[in-house]
């Protein structure tokens, strides 16, 4: 997992093909903002991002997940969130997959807590777990961009 803000790119240590997504003109945090909700993919791009609203909740209420084959990017674009997560991989093979590449832990152990405000993310490669939308600490709204990066990319 890493964590940055939009803003301070070079502070965030990421892999350079993740920097250079971020970097892209279509990705800063002013044209994310400005971008309607929904999913885009540049053509020349193996990633997608989505874009759009959500509720945050208490931590109690939110399901822990992890991906094997694709990364997150989590850019909050409005409001405050807590996304819990672990260093160590949670994966146990009766966990259920949702939908493709979506997995869901029992039970996790959650030792790190991100405070994220508008233009900060946070980076989950495969087989991180994390627990999204969590509230900080009122539920509320919240306006999201999640890029969705393949292995194939992070192995390159």
């Amino acid at each position: 997992m890493i964590i940055g803000n939009l803003q301070t790119l070079a502070m965030a240590g990421l892999p350079a093909a993740l920097r250079e997504i971020l970097e892209r003109e279509e990705c800063r945090l002013d044209a994310l903002r400005q971008r309607e909700d929904g999913r885009f993919q540049p053509a020349d791009a193996a990633w997608f991002c989505h874009i759009g609203p959500a509720q945050t909740e208490p931590a109690a209420q939110r399901h822990t997940e992890y991906h094997r084959q694709w990364a997150d990017i989590q850019v909050l674009l409005e409001g405050n969130e807590i996304i819990n997560a672990s260093q160590r991989p949670l994966a146990q093979p009766d966990d259920e997959e949702r939908k493709a590449d979506l997995f869901i832990a029992a039970a996790p152990l959650l030792p790190v807590s991100i405070r994220l405000s508008a233009g900060d993310f946070a980076l989950f490669l495969p087989g991180e777990p994390h627990q999204a939308l969590c509230a900080a600490p009122q539920p509320g709204y919240v306006r999201k961009a999640v890029f969705k990066i393949p292995r194939s990319l992070l192995e390159a």
